[in-house]
């Protein structure tokens, strides 16, 4: 599978969690431990990453959409909270197989 990078051009595009995730997870001090039904692996992530799978659990959002999110989540403004850093974690989870584009 290529990874898809997004870009500030793609705004639009929508993201879902790859099919058979069940985001079993722990999180303490800003830091999360989750379990990847379908590599048997377990992953370290922040908490944006965390909120970015949760966000994922009721259904495909677009890179725009997550954005708002974090920030709304974090209270995060956009000097604080880019399109590239949510694109950079979007990538780091698709590259754990946690996500995928949506079809």
């Amino acid at each position: 599978m290529t990874a898809l990078r997004i870009t500030p051009s793609q705004p639009d595009l929508a993201w879902c969690l790859t099919p058979g995730q069940a985001l079993r997870h722990r999180q303490w001090q800003g830091e999360s431990v989750l379990y990847n039904d379908l590599s048997g692996d377990t992953h370290l992530l922040s908490e944006a990453g965390l909120f970015l799978l949760l966000a994922l659990q009721a259904g495909p959002l677009t890179e725009r959409a997550l954005l708002a999110g974090v920030r709304a989540e974090f209270d995060a403004d956009d000097g604080e909270v880019g399109d590239a850093m949510v694109a950079e974690l979007l990538d780091e989870l698709q590259a754990l197989v946690l996500i995928e584009p949506a079809a």
